[in-house]
């Protein structure tokens, strides 16, 4: 195994600075001694340029002679720096909002696009914050661009419109995982807009409706053959049963019958009289000439039921009445 390569376990302790077991010397006693000194001689003056109030959401890293003065940071509270020797820096471990700019993206089906993100992060140690990194916020911004970037550049357009969860979890874990020796903790990553060019969004819409109209024709055509089921069992029904065929007639008279309208002409089928003359047109031809009735009376007999019928269900006008048997 290459010695150049460490573990895990070294590299963090090479990077993380914040314990120092190293005692500060001769010089480093003397000047401790002068500037407690210095601070007994300008009693109380110096008492309140030595006290410091640090808030609750605050932590302060003491640096005494450029070292860290402990293990951990120091706070809430009132902390004690010494003049000329102790150095302090104050930081927030408040939930902090990084939002980041759109960027121009090419997808991994070559389609150019914008998108925009916000992140929520914050210090959970203040000592690898000030020790680890320069400038830790700069770099947590600047980290979550070529992030942003590098994870949605192996993504299709139709995969970050659909997966944008999944990639904003993702994204997450590539942070987290890169900012952890920087005291960061990502809490939450998401993905705002996503701009696509005008010309595509006609095609995507021209698409959407094509099969939009395509869906709702395979729906019409199942909708026929549903219905054409029905009236063929239907037709199979009236062909077993004439008189439902004559009460579906009678049906469709009242229907007609109830529309405003000044003439109704009623279409009169000569197998209908069978039902109330008993015979029908063409079986009163095959009948001998001497045993043939007239079809005159049979046929007043119905002109008279009809016009009994409407009266009775329909109420019609009296003037309305005649025009139905002209």
């Amino acid at each position: 195994m290459d010695s150049r390569v460490s573990s895990p376990e070294k590299q963090d302790k090479e990077n993380f600075v914040g314990v120092n077991s190293k005692r500060l010397g001769v010089c480093g006693w003397l000047l401790f001694s002068l500037s407690f000194l210095l601070v007994i001689i300008t009693f109380p003056i110096s008492i309140w340029m030595c006290l410091k109030i640090i808030k609750e959401y605050e932590r302060a890293v003491v640096f005494r002679l450029g070292r860290i003065q402990a293990d951990k940071a120091k706070g809430p509270g009132l902390i004690l720096v010494l003049p000329c020797i102790d150095v302090f820096v104050k930081v927030d471990l408040r939930t902090i909002t990084c939002n980041i700019p759109p960027q121009e993206i090419l997808t991994r089906d070559s389609v150019t696009t914008q998108v925009d993100g916000v992140v929520y992060y914050r210090i959970y140690s203040a000592v690898s914050a000030v020790a680890n990194v320069n400038d830790v916020h700069q770099a947590t911004f600047l980290l979550a661009q070529t992030t942003l970037r590098n994870v949605l550049g192996t993504q299709t357009l139709s995969q970050i419109l659909a997966g944008r969860e999944e990639i904003a979890h993702s994204i997450q874990t590539l942070l987290d995982d890169a900012t952890d020796l920087w005291g960061i903790r990502v809490a939450r990553v998401e993905i705002k807009d996503v701009r696509i060019p005008v010309q595509l969004q006609r095609s995507m819409a021209a698409e959407a409706e094509a099969t939009r109209e395509a869906r709702a024709k395979v729906l019409a055509a199942e909708g026929e053959m549903n219905a054409s089921k029905s009236l063929k069992s239907a037709s199979m029904v009236l062909a077993e049963s004439p008189i439902a065929l004559q009460l579906r007639y009678l049906q469709t008279l009242s229907t007609v019958a109830t529309e405003k309208n000044s003439t109704i002409v009623f279409p009169l089928p000569m197998n209908i009289l069978e039902g109330i003359g008993g015979v029908s047109y063409d079986n009163h031809k095959k009948l001998p000439n001497k045993a043939r009735g007239p079809l005159a009376t049979g046929s007043q007999l119905l002109h008279r039921e009809w016009y009994l019928f409407l009266r009775r269900s329909q109420q019609l006008e009296t003037e309305r009445i005649p025009t139905l048997f002209m």
